[in-house]
C-alpha cells in the first residue's frame, strides 16, 4: 500500500476544523515535499519527522514521498502534524496497519528522539471531535466515541471534553505498538475529572480583603449581577486594581457550555489552557503598550485578541488613558455587539467578545486632582487633556462609571477590626439576580435592545420624571439614557421587584456621573 489517509485537525479559532492527512508514496528520485498551504512550523516537519522515524528503529522510505493537508485552503500551521505525517508515512510503507488509523485522529509534535512534545489546542481539538461526532450520530454509545491521540502531557485538557475517548502516548513507538494490537503495549484512554479550586494553591481574591470603598464595592455587585461594563477611577491606591481583580470571584459559576466555549478559544490560543483553570471566569489584563491587534484580535491568519481570550469572563484595562486612543476606539463595536469580525484578504474570521469590560484609571497624569491635601500640581487644561483621550462613544458604552476616594489613614488602621463582606455572600445575590434574568429574557441586562428595555423597563410617574430631569441636565445620548435603564433594571433584580422604581433609577444616575456635565 503506498497511499495512507490520517486525520487530524487544525488550531484554527478555536474552532479546530478537520485536516486530512493523505500521505503517497511513488518511485522516483527520493524527495519529501509537504503541500496543502502549510506555514514555516508545518514545513520544517518534514526534518524531524525523518529524524524521529530513524532513531525510533522504523525505516524511512527511500522514495518520492508527498505529504498532502486537506482541505487545500484552509491555513495549517503550528508542529502537530507531525505525528499524523509520521503515522501516515508508517503506515503507507507497511510498517504499520492501515486499518489501525481508521477514523480516529491525531495531533503532536515530534522530537528527534521520536518522543511527543506538548501542543496547544488539544482541548479545542477535542471539542471539535466530539461536535463532528455529535452531527454525524443523534446518539453516540460508549464504544463508539471517537478516538483521540494526544501528547501525554496535552491528553488531560482534552479529556475534560465529554463525548471523546482521549489517549495519552509518550512517545511514537508506544503508540505504534498500540495501534498494531500489542497487548502489553494498549494505551487506556485518559480519565480526567475536573481539579478541585485552588487544590494546593493559594485563595483566590476575595472582597472581604479590600477596605472601606463601600459605594465601590456595592457598584460591583451590580456590574456582576448584570453583566455590565465598569470604569473606576480614583487616586493612586484607592483600590481600584484590587476591586477590579475581585470582579470574578461575584460572577455566576460557569455553565457546562460557556465552559467549554471558553477553554476551547483559550485553547488554541498562544496563551493555552490548563486544566487547574477549568469552569474559572477568565481574567484578561494586557498592559497598556498593547496594540489594537493584540487587543482584538488580527495578523495573518487572524488570530484572537485580549477582548476574545476574556470571552465569558473580565477583561481589565489598568491606566485606560494611557492605551493609544487608536487601540482604545477598536473596542468600540464589540463591547456594544458581543462579536468581532477580523477580515484580511483571504480571510473572515468572527469571534466572540462577550466579555466583561473593567477599566481604571486616575483623574489625572498625576493622580491627585481634587486631592485635598493640595499634592496635584496639574493645571486645568493638562488635566483635560488627559481626560480627552477617552472619546465620548467609547464612555457612553461603559454602563458605570464611578469615583473612588482616597483612603484615609484612619481606615487603614481599622483593618483587623473590619472585615468586609466576603465575595461567596455578595455571588449569592448575584446569582438569584442572574437567574431572574435569565427566566425573565434569557440573556444578562446589559444585552437588552431597545425594544426589550421598553417593555421590561416601564417606570412610574415618579421614576420616569426622575430620569427624564438627570437625562436632560446631564445632556445624556440615547445610548446613554437606555444604559441607566439597563443598570436600575439589574438594581431592581437585586431587590427582587417587577419594575425598577424611583430609588433604583436614583442609584442608576449616580453611576453615570463622573464624565456628565451639567
Amino acid at each position: 500500500m503506498s497511499l495512507a489517509v490520517v486525520r487530524s485537525r487544525a488550531p484554527a479559532s478555536g474552532r479546530a476544523p478537520e485536516v486530512t492527512v493523505e500521505v503517497h508514496l511513488a518511485n522516483g528520485l527520493p524527495s519529501f515535499s509537504i503541500v496543502g498551504l502549510p506555514d514555516l512550523e508545518v514545513r520544517e516537519s518534514r526534518e524531524r519527522v525523518r529524524a524521529a522515524l530513524q532513531n525510533c528503529g522504523f525505516e524511512f522510505p527511500v522514495r518520492r514521498i508527498t505529504v498532502n493537508l486537506a482541505p487545500a485552503d484552509l491555513p495549517k500551521e503550528s508542529g502537530r502534524f507531525d505525528l499524523p505525517i509520521a503515522l501516515g508515512i508508517l503506515a503507507a510503507s507497511a510498517q504499520i496497519p492501515v486499518g489501525a488509523l481508521g477514523e480516529r485522529e491525531f495531533a503532536g509534535e515530534l522530537s528527534l528522539t521520536g518522543a511527543l512534545r506538548p501542543m496547544r489546542g488539544a482541548f479545542a481539538m477535542a471539542c471539535g471531535a466530539a461536535r463532528s461526532a455529535s452531527a454525524a450520530n443523534a446518539v453516540v454509545a460508549a464504544r463508539d466515541l471517537p478516538e483521540l491521540y494526544l501528547p501525554a502531557a496535552s491528553a488531560a485538557e482534552a479529556a475534560l471534553v465529554p463525548g471523546v475517548a482521549v489517549y495519552g502516548a509518550a512517545d511514537l513507538p508506544s503508540l505504534c505498538a498500540h495501534l498494531c494490537g500489542k497487548s502489553d503495549e494498549r494505551l487506556a484512554p485518559v480519565v480526567a475529572a475536573p481539579p478541585e479550586r485552588d487544590r494546593g494553591g493559594s485563595a483566590p481574591p476575595d472582597m472581604a480583603d479590600v477596605i472601606g470603598q463601600q459605594g465601590a464595592r456595592r457598584a460591583l455587585e451590580v456590574a456582576a449581577a448584570g453583566g455590565h461594563h465598569v470604569l473606576m477611577v480614583g487616586p493612586p491606591g484607592a483600590g481600584k486594581s484590587m476591586l477590579a481583580a475581585r470582579l470574578p470571584s461575584l460572577l455566576p459559576p460557569m455553565t457546562d457550555d460557556e465552559a467549554l466555549s471558553s477553554a476551547a478559544l483559550l485553547s488554541a490560543s498562544a496563551h493555552g489552557f490548563s486544566p487547574a483553570d477549568w469552569r474559572r471566569r477568565p481574567f484578561r489584563a494586557p498592559h497598556h503598550s498593547s496594540s489594537a491587534a493584540a487587543l482584538v484580535g488580527g495578523r495573518n491568519p487572524p488570530q484572537p485578541g485580549e477582548i476574545t481570550l476574556a470571552h465569558l469572563g473580565v477583561l481589565f484595562l489598568d491606566e485606560l488613558p494611557e492605551f493609544d486612543r487608536h487601540v482604545l476606539e477598536t473596542l468600540r463595536e464589540p463591547l456594544e455587539a458581543g462579536r468581532i469580525t477580523v477580515s484580511r484578504a483571504a480571510q473572515q474570521v468572527d469571534f466572540p467578545a462577550a466579555c466583561q469590560l473593567v477599566a481604571a484609571m486616575n483623574p489625572c497624569p498625576c493622580g491627585w486632582r481634587g486631592d485635598p491635601a493640595g499634592r496635584c500640581r496639574c493645571t486645568p487644561e493638562i488635566a483635560a487633556r488627559y481626560l480627552r483621550k477617552l472619546s465620548g462613544p467609547l464612555l457612553d458604552r461603559i454602563d458605570i462609571q464611578i469615583e473612588l476616594p482616597a483612603l484615609m489613614p484612619n481606615e487603614l488602621s481599622a483593618r483587623s477590626s473590619e472585615i468586609g463582606e466576603p465575595s461567596a455572600s455578595i455571588a449569592r445575590r448575584v446569582e438569584q439576580a442572574r437567574e431572574r434574568q435569565l427566566d425573565r429574557q434569557g440573556k444578562t441586562n446589559r444585552e437588552l435592545n431597545g425594544r426589550e428595555i421598553d417593555e421590561l423597563c416601564q417606570l412610574d410617574g415618579a421614576a420616569e420624571l426622575l430620569l427624564r430631569e438627570a437625562s436632560e441636565r446631564f445632556k445624556w445620548s440615547a445610548r446613554a439614557y437606555y444604559r441607566v435603564l439597563k443598570v436600575a433594571r439589574t438594581i431592581a433584580d437585586l431587590a427582587g421587584v417587577a419594575m425598577p422604581k424611583a430609588a433604583h433609577i436614583a442609584e442608576a444616575i449616580q453611576y453615570r456621573r463622573v464624565f456628565s456635565s451639567p
